[in-house]
């Protein structure tokens, strides 16, 4: 390991904003997020597959009264994240280190108040389609920790992964859908607040455009 990812880890099993294993609050927060982490009442927003943090934080910053939570396997970049965070002073703000499939093993039923995904992996590959994060699987058990009438909001530059969503939704009947193949010529562009991740900076200087939905779990 690099003296640079060791310098991350380090950083993250001090950080008391990084909840991982190892630290106490890793075995006890299902269902206690707000009593033992944020020690409020305000909704919990989730970012799955978080990366850096830029939207956990970001949403952090403009909203302090709600609570965030960004996860990610990837300890070097939820350090990028815990450490923007700290320096901005966000107590609303933590992140989770684990996989998403194992969110019921973090979340209660009705627990989580709303869900975003920034440009996940597409998992272009047929082998893969188990792993794509909007599956049925998946979309069950998001709806499983979220309360009625959560809203779930997909960001991602792949036509084809949103596409695959799409149909996910229509099996699915969710009729309170909303989306744009086009979100930087869309009515929608102003309730992002300015915030990019690493991927849609990239993307959109190379003239891709950025696909959005939400919609309302049951």
């Amino acid at each position: 390991m690099s003296r640079s990812k060791t310098k991350k880890f380090e950083a993250n099993r001090e950080n008391p904003n990084v909840i991982q294993p190892g630290k106490d609050l890793f075995e006890k927060v299902k269902g206690k997020w707000r009593d033992l982490y944020f020690r409020n009442n305000n909704p919990i927003v989730l970012e799955l597959g978080c990366g850096r943090g830029e939207y956990t934080v970001g949403l952090g910053e403009a909203n302090p009264h709600k609570n965030f939570i960004g996860i990610d396997i990837k300890g070097d970049r939820i350090y990028r994240g815990s450490q923007e965070a700290r320096e901005k002073g966000l107590s609303n703000v933590a992140f989770l280190r684990t996989k998403i499939h194992d969110l019921l093993t973090f979340f209660e039923e009705n627990e989580v108040d709303e869900i975003w995904i920034t440009f996940p992996d597409p998992r272009p590959k047929k082998r893969d389609l188990r792993r794509r994060i909007t599956n049925p699987r998946f979309m069950k058990m998001y709806s499983q920790i979220s309360k009625s009438g959560s809203v779930l909001h997909l960001k991602t530059d792949n036509q084809p992964f949103f596409d695959y969503t799409l149909e996910v939704l229509e099996e699915l009947k969710i009729s309170s859908l909303e989306m744009t193949r086009d979100l930087y010529n869309s009515c929608y562009m102003n309730e992002h607040l300015g915030i990019t991740t690493k991927y849609e900076k990239i993307w959109t200087e190379k003239g891709s455009k950025i696909h959005y939905l939400r919609f309302k779990m049951i």
